[in-house]
């Protein structure tokens, strides 16, 4: 593909632009981490993609399994969830259907991409050639209920020519807000996974 995913950014702008958003600073919004009840405790997995036995399992978070879930919690987490089934499904252009017209995407080693029209003509994959899904960890309600974030994981799939997959995970943050009364995405943002045990500090070999 000659694009970058778009769930891809670099950690310390991202954290520099929470730092920088008063929702995040609002000191009676507190956030809470959606841990999933592992499978054998109870929790539901459902595939990424049901179309491919393959795809990753991601965790259905309810109130059943997840029971200190406020309303506005299950509300963000819902809709994210609806936000990814659809670019499962439609690709790039489900993908830029979900923002605000002044939505921004922030991409590694790229400029911001600002406004929904921008978004749209960069966001060209077919969902065939590009899996890109995710899911929610974690959420907050802004204390005036029209503004909210949800961070997580996310895959994203290419298909190599012999059609084998290679798959990039990272964390993910979505920033919402409501347009007109409907939930729109005004930011979208990610990073690369933290790497696994000591992996952070290996020195490769001359």
């Amino acid at each position: 593909m000659s694009y970058l995913p778009f769930r891809r950014i670099a950690l310390p702008l991202l954290l520099a632009l929470l730092l920088a958003l008063p929702l995040a600073a609002t000191a009676n919004a507190s956030a809470q981490t959606l841990t999933p009840t592992p499978p054998s405790a109870g929790a539901q997995t459902a595939p990424a993609n049901p179309a491919d036995p393959l795809a990753p399992q991601r965790p259905t978070l309810t109130p059943l399994t997840m029971p200190t879930l406020s309303a506005g919690q299950l509300e963000l987490v819902k809709l994210e969830g609806e936000f990814s089934d659809s670019v499962a499904k439609g690709g790039g252009a489900a993908f830029a259907s979900w923002f605000a017209d002044d939505g921004v995407t922030l991409q590694n080693g790229k400029p911001p991409v600002q406004g929904r029209a921008a978004i749209a003509a960069g966001a060209t994959w077919n969902p065939r050639d590009y899996q890109l899904t995710w899911y929610a960890e974690g959420a907050q309600m802004g204390p005036s209920n029209d503004t909210g974030f949800t961070w997580g994981h996310y895959d994203a799939t290419t298909f190599d020519a012999a059609g084998h997959p290679k798959t990039l995970a990272g964390r993910y943050i979505t920033f919402w807000k409501k347009v007109g009364g409907k939930w729109k995405v005004a930011l979208d943002a990610s990073a690369d996974e933290a790497p696994i045990g000591a992996e952070c500090c290996v020195v490769p070999k001359p």
